[in-house]
């Protein structure tokens, strides 16, 4: 029997590998939302992902004075999108991204006691900015479903690109897992050398301090066009600035970004097998354009063939 999601983290396994998408624009009709959700199901449905992530969509507006690229439009809340289009169909299990800074104690409390039968994922977010008000911060939202449900298994984001510049992501890694975090999606990654950095630092406080490391995945998603690396950098995604002139300066932007996200992908996951650091992979398309979205579910099929084929090598070895 293959094992499932839950077993692979709890096992904290190298090689867990999900699909991150947006749900649709509430506005939209249900039978728009069918046909949406037919065709991510179709795409999906043989590619060996363990999980889907799904998004909580967020305006995000205090957290740059930057103008947005794409206007903001409200989405479907992605556990009625998952449980109400995608799950039976679809068959893998879902991590659903929520945003618990804004929640009161009571609502969230409510939230987390959802389907208390059910097996179900969660990667909790804070607040965008500081200058966003707080109602409950994460370390309480972890201890809440440590004491409310034990059937919902919780993770954080990890930001390695801010390893660059604060030096502190390990710790604050460290500090969400001692909360009751058991395990991590990072940022979309272009930025193979603040990764590496977190990941080392990570390794080496995890050993000295005799605590266990926990599965990693990384997002990476690919960019097709000018418009789509300015979304990206809105995000507060980082692309070093050799990597937005080769982006820029190529023939094929796509195929060059999905070239480079492999291939820092891999770089990572060589990295973490080396010294025994769970690293798995995360795969989304930021932009809407059919284009994008399929040469992101032709990354995610590469990098299953990658993981597989380095863990044999390195097997043999």
């Amino acid at each position: 029997m293959s094992s499932t999601l839950k077993d692979k983290l709890l096992r904290k396994e190298s090689g867990i590998l999900t699909y991150g998408m947006t749900p649709p624009k509430s506005s939209h009709p249900p039978e728009k939302i069918r046909e949406i959700a037919d065709k991510q199901i179709s795409r999906l449905k043989d590619t060996g992902i363990d999980g889907l992530v799904l998004y909580d969509v967020q305006d995000e507006a205090d957290r740059t004075d930057k103008d947005r690229p794409f206007p903001y439009l409200e989405a479907l809340d992605p556990t009625e999108y998952y449980n109400g289009y995608l799950k039976q169909e679809l068959g893998v299990p879902s991590i659903i991204y929520h945003c618990v800074a804004s929640e009161g104690p009571d609502k969230l409390a409510k939230w987390i006691l959802q389907d208390r039968d059910d097996q179900r994922y969660t990667v909790y977010v804070g607040a965008s900015s500081s200058r966003q008000q707080v109602q409950i911060r994460l370390p309480e939202a972890y201890r809440m479903s440590g004491i409310l449900n034990e059937k919902l298994m919780t993770g954080g984001v990890v930001i390695p690109e801010r390893h660059r510049s604060k030096g502190d992501e390990h710790m604050r890694a460290q500090a969400k897992q001692e909360s009751g975090c058991g395990f991590f999606i990072s940022q979309a990654t272009y930025d193979v050398e603040a990764s590496k950095s977190f990941l080392s630092d990570y390794y080496y406080d995890s050993r000295k301090n005799g605590t266990e490391m926990v599965p990693i995945l990384f997002n990476i998603a690919p960019c097709g066009s000018a418009k789509t690396l300015e979304f990206m950098k809105w995000l507060g995604i980082s692309i070093p600035k050799w990597l937005e002139n080769e982006l820029m300066h190529s023939q094929d932007i796509l195929d060059k970004s999905v070239q480079l996200s492999r291939q820092v992908f891999l770089e990572l996951y060589r990295f973490g097998i080396e010294k025994g650091i769970p690293i798995g992979c995360s795969v989304e398309s930021v932009s809407t354009r059919k284009v994008e979205i399929e040469a992101s579910i032709q990354l995610l099929k590469d990098i299953r063939q990658d993981m597989q084929s380095l863990s044999e090598q390195l097997t043999v070895v």
